[in-house]
Order: C-alpha cells, then sequence, then structure tokens
C-alpha cells in the first residue's frame, strides 16, 4: 500500500474539473487522479496534462453508476488506505433552450448533481484520511433558485437541523412534483440545475455536521463553493471567467493547509465564505 497522499477530481476530463487537476498537479503533494465517465475522453485529458510535464493518473467514473462509485473506492482503499482530497466536481446540466420535458430535465439533473454526488460521498467520506479536505463544486445560481422558492421551503433548507434523509425526500418530492406538473403550485423554482445544486450545498453542511460529530479529531474539513460563470461547454462562451479562474476556489479550498481549522460546512465563492 502507497503512503503516498491522493486526490481525486470527479468529472474532470475538461472545464473546471479539468483545471482543478491541472492546478492540483503542480500544488499537491501527492498522486492526482483525473476521473471521467469515458475512458477515452479521460485517458485523452491526461495525455494533455503529461504534455505539459505533469503527471496525473487516471481512474474511470460514473456517479451516476454505482458499480463505478464502489469499483474507484475499493481502488483507493487497497492502493492508498483511503483518500486525502475529493473534489466533487461532476455535473449536467440543460441549456437554456433545450426542449426536453422539464420533468425529464428535472429527473435527470437530480440523479447526477444530488444523488450521484450523494452516492460518492456515501462511498468515499468514511476513506478520507486525517486532516483531509473535501470539496462540494455547487453554484452561484444556488442563491437565485433558493430565492425562487417558497418560504416554507427555504426555511427547511435554511434549517440547522434538517436530516439528510429529509434532503433527499425534498429532493425527490422536486422530481416527483415536476411529473405531476405541480412543482410551481409546491413552491419550487423552475430550475432543475439550481434545485440539484441547492441539495450539493445543503447536504455539505449536513455531511460537515457529522464529521463534527463523529471525526472530530480528524481535522478533516468539507465544504460548498461557487466557481463563478465560467466559460465551459456547460456555461456557454459569453461567460466572464476562464476555467482556470473557475479552478481558484475549488483548489483553495483542496488544499487548505494542515493547521487550518475552517471554512468548515460554509459556502464559499471568491475564496470567501458567503452567508447561506
Amino acid at each position: 500500500m502507497s503512503n503516498v497522499p491522493v486526490a481525486v477530481v470527479t468529472g474532470s476530463n475538461k472545464g473546471i474539473g479539468f483545471e482543478i487537476v491541472r492546478a492540483l498537479c503542480k500544488q499537491f503533494q501527492g498522486d492526482v487522479y483525473l476521473t471521467a465517465r469515458d475512458p477515452g475522453r479521460g485517458q485523452e485529458a491526461v495525455a494533455k496534462l503529461k504534455q505539459e510535464g505533469l503527471h496525473p493518473f487516471f481512474h474511470q467514473l460514473d456517479i451516476d453508476d454505482l458499480q463505478s462509485i464502489r469499483a474507484l473506492r475499493d481502488f483507493l482503499k487497497e492502493k492508498y488506505g483511503g483518500v486525502n482530497v475529493l473534489v466533487n466536481n461532476a455535473g449536467i446540466a440543460f441549456k437554456v433552450h433545450d426542449t426536453t420535458p422539464f420533468a425529464v430535465q428535472a429527473e435527470v439533473t437530480l440523479k447526477t448533481n444530488f444523488f450521484g454526488t450523494r452516492n460518492v460521498c456515501t462511498e468515499l467520506l468514511p476513506l478520507v484520511k486525517p486532516y483531509g479536505r473535501v470539496v462540494n463544486v455547487s453554484s452561484m445560481v444556488t442563491h437565485l433558485a433558493l430565492k425562487g422558492c417558497s418560504q416554507e421551503l427555504q426555511q427547511k433548507f435554511h434549517s440547522n437541523t434538517i436530516t439528510e434523509d429529509e434532503l433527499v425526500q425534498l429532493m425527490t418530492k422536486f422530481v416527483e412534483d415536476t411529473k405531476k406538473n405541480v412543482h410551481e403550485k409546491e413552491g419550487w423554482p423552475n430550475t432543475a440545475y439550481g434545485v440539484s445544486k441547492i441539495g450539493v450545498t445543503v447536504l455539505s453542511k449536513i455531511q460537515a455536521q457529522m464529521l463534527n460529530e463523529k471525526r472530530k479529531g480528524d481535522h478533516i474539513l468539507l465544504n460548498a463553493c461557487c466557481p463563478g460563470w465560467v466559460r465551459t461547454d456547460m456555461a456557454g462562451p459569453k461567460a466572464p471567467k476562464s476555467p482556470e479562474e473557475g479552478a481558484e476556489t475549488p483548489v483553495y479550498l483542496a488544499l487548505l493547509p494542515a493547521d487550518a481549522d475552517g471554512p468548515h460546512g460554509q459556502f464559499v465563492s471568491n475564496k470567501t465564505v458567503q452567508a447561506w
């Protein structure tokens, strides 16, 4: 088993994820894993970084597939005895003008962005080593989506006592409500992506509390972050930030020094804790 520290970035063959891997290859003292659903695209991305003199590794990961998540879990456990840095970056978004029915968009978006991310955390958080860092990439649309929710839903999402099960029930209800076409009547905003990222942000808060309760002495720091509006295939060419700039806050959180006691359980944007 290797004693070398290890960092894993999900959904990292392009966009912000790719830039997070590139930055970690330069700044993280250890092995860095680029992951992608498609091994061909993943290996291509690794080859690109190797041409720059960097040395990332590749492991297949489809966060929609529990077997794929567990294969990565077993690999990390066997080879490294755990993981030091986990960046949950994988996510999807439908384009604004996409004509796919909203209920389908809701189900597909939540499946990856919320339920897929949660499954990665369920399987990999127990493997995070002392002084580990976990970064859940959320979005600036979270605040807008939250404002679009009813007061009742806002109170639930802002609650300090909301449990993971209750959050899962709410995310499931959103998908069910869109199928019945009653989501607006039930107080939901008209953005599946926004709701999925509310889920990621609230999940991060719940996970941080769980770490406080169960692993207080391990000094693990877990946060959600907003990379900003970034020029990627997802956000389009008009966005003001480059993917490199979008990677700055996730990388900052992934590399918080060992003696840092925060941020933890926060929503961070431009390296600054935002009110949630």
